[in-house]
């Protein structure tokens, strides 16, 4: 790996302790907070990039079934079904729709910065808990709604869940893992999204079935399910050492620490987060801080690379998932077959992520990944380009055209999937100091949920107007991202989360930025810098 941003991954301390069977349990326990998350992708089918999600046009969960539309949005229902002279791009461009779908993102961005002070002052696991129960009630409220304004309360709600719940699980399982297996069992957040939305998608082709036309509300009302796991989850759920410390409670700290590490021999460890505590608490105005010169490289990765996520184009080409199933010859179950197989390949890929992210590291993913979106970003164009052409209706595809088609679209899948798409999580929740920790996720957080609701926004207006063409603006993003990985990223695989400050000291770009601060976290360790 070049020198511009590899950095070993020995790092220079070693703290005792192993993966026990305490952590593992806790850690997927935690985890599991991504289901609410991956539930709702999928059952609203909000084209949505965050983890490669169907659009509207086929599985697009309750958006797509038409007694919902009818009920609630009857110009999108007639638009969809009467008038057939609307271009196949266009036919989904309803702004209360869009509004339904995105109010949630902007609920999170609002609830992720009031977040961050519950988390910092009264530990993560509160902050799980009323992400748990804001989801319940507003899947409550969905599950039974009856006007439009219901369903928005309902999805506002769902909004403040999740901005809750994506504040303070990556923070939680970043914290509570061994640092060796830290990438591995936070990834464990994005894989548990991608089982939410196989599972939403799975459930609302079984629903948009029954008789009667009330499906929807099955698939609106089973959020419950995921929302009361997390719920009684955070209940039973230990407090992190580091949370504990930050609270004040260091006796109990040092005992659950023991407990977490499955080793009496904690001191160095203990001694590390008890510092990087005094220093934090030495800072009144956390969200000032960040503002702070030598605070530079973590708050440009906590905009940039939620930012970027958002720009992979994963979301367009999830619209043309289910028009091209159709075409190899699934027909009516195209929707069901395209969400199930991408659902699939989103799964398996987030598990070769689990497998390597501490293994090859981080940058290694993001660029192998990058560059095998790009390549794929470009057939995909050609392809759909020279077929859907202007007017989005691909006539009579071939079929080993669409064969070829698909299987890009699955390769593409893939690469988000042990890329962008967990890497997005776990690199910031990982790299910035405790002082600073809860204000920088939730800024991470909002950055990510405010630029999807933009794209939310726009997608459909944009696919209206640039049809395959959008291909090429991501693709172009992508070109981009990967060479800010590549220049800009420190490897942080194997570095204590408290060690951090090495990595960029260390950094040939970000040095000049920390170089003579006390930093790592608010105190330096007493080490040189780590070998480039």
């Amino acid at each position: 790996m070049p020198a511009v941003g590899g950095i070993s991954s020995g790092g220079s301390k070693a703290y005792p302790g192993s993966l026990t069977p305490f952590v593992t349990v806790t850690c997927i326990v935690a985890a599991m907070g991504g289901l609410i998350f991956g539930y709702d992708i999928g059952i609203s089918g909000t084209h949505k990039s965050h983890v490669g999600t169907f659009s509207v046009s086929g599985s697009g969960g309750v958006t797509s079934m038409d007694p919902f539309l009818k009920k609630f949005f009857p110009s999108v229902y007639n638009k969809k079904n009467l008038d057939k002279t609307t271009n196949q791009y266009c036919q989904y461009d309803s702004a209360t729709l869009t509004m339904f779908t995105s109010s949630l993102y902007l609920a999170a961005l609002l609830s992720s910065l009031v977040a961050s002070t519950i988390t910092r002052r009264f530990g993560r696991k509160l902050s799980m808990l009323f992400g748990g129960l804001l989801f319940l009630v507003g899947a409550l409220i969905n599950g039974f709604a009856q006007r439009v304004w219901m369903l928005i309360v309902g999805r506002i709600l769902l909004g403040f869940g999740i901005g809750f719940a994506n504040q303070s699980v990556p923070l939680y399982l970043s914290e509570m893992a061994p640092y060796k297996y830290r990438g591995a069992l936070n990834i464990g957040f994005q894989l548990s999204i991608t089982v939410g939305i196989l599972v939403a998608n799975v459930l609302n082709y079984f629903f948009a079935k029954i008789h009667g036309g009330w499906g929807w509300r099955l698939s609106l009302g089973g959020a419950m399910v995921p929302a009361l796991i997390i719920t009684i989850g955070s209940l039973v759920l230990p407090d992190t050492p580091n949370s504990m410390i930050e609270r004040g409670d260091r006796e109990k700290a040092r005992a659950q620490l023991q407990r977490v590490r499955g080793v009496s021999d904690v001191d160095e460890e203990f001694n590390d987060l008890v510092e990087a505590s005094e220093a934090s608490l030495q800072v009144e105005h956390p969200w000032r801080n960040l503002l702070q010169r030598k605070y530079r490289p973590h708050l440009t990765m906590a905009v940039l690379i939620p930012f970027f996520q958002q720009l992979t184009g994963i979301n367009v080409i999830m619209f043309y998932a289910p028009v091209l199933f159709s075409s190899i010859g699934f027909k009516d179950d195209a929707a069901l077959m395209s969400a199930v197989i991408t659902g699939v390949v989103n799964v398996v890929a987030t598990c070769v992520s689990i497998y390597g992210v501490d293994k090859w590291g981080r940058r290694a993913l993001f660029l192998e990944g990058g560059v095998q979106m790009l390549i794929c970003q470009a057939v995909v164009a050609a392809a759909i380009g020279a077929k859907f052409g202007i007017d989005g209706n691909p006539g009579d595809l071939p079929k080993w055209y669409a064969i070829v088609v698909v299987l890009f679209i699955c390769i593409y899948v893939s690469a988000f999937a042990w890329s962008w798409g967990p890497l997005g999580w776990l690199v910031p929740s990982e790299i910035f100091p405790l002082e600073i920790r809860s204000a920088a996720q939730s800024i991470n957080v909002s950055v990510n949920m405010f630029f999807t609701f933009v794209i939310a926004q726009v997608f459909l207006t944009m696919l209206c107007h640039m049809k395959f063409g959008l291909f090429i603006f991501f693709a172009f993003f992508v070109l981009v991202m990967t060479f800010f990985i590549f220049f800009f990223l420190p490897e942080t695989k194997g570095i204590p989360i408290e060690e951090m400050g090495q990595v960029w000291r260390a950094h040939p770009f970000w040095s000049r930025f920390v170089e003579h601060e006390d930093h790592g976290n608010g105190v330096e360790m007493g080490k040189g810098p780590i070998k480039v």
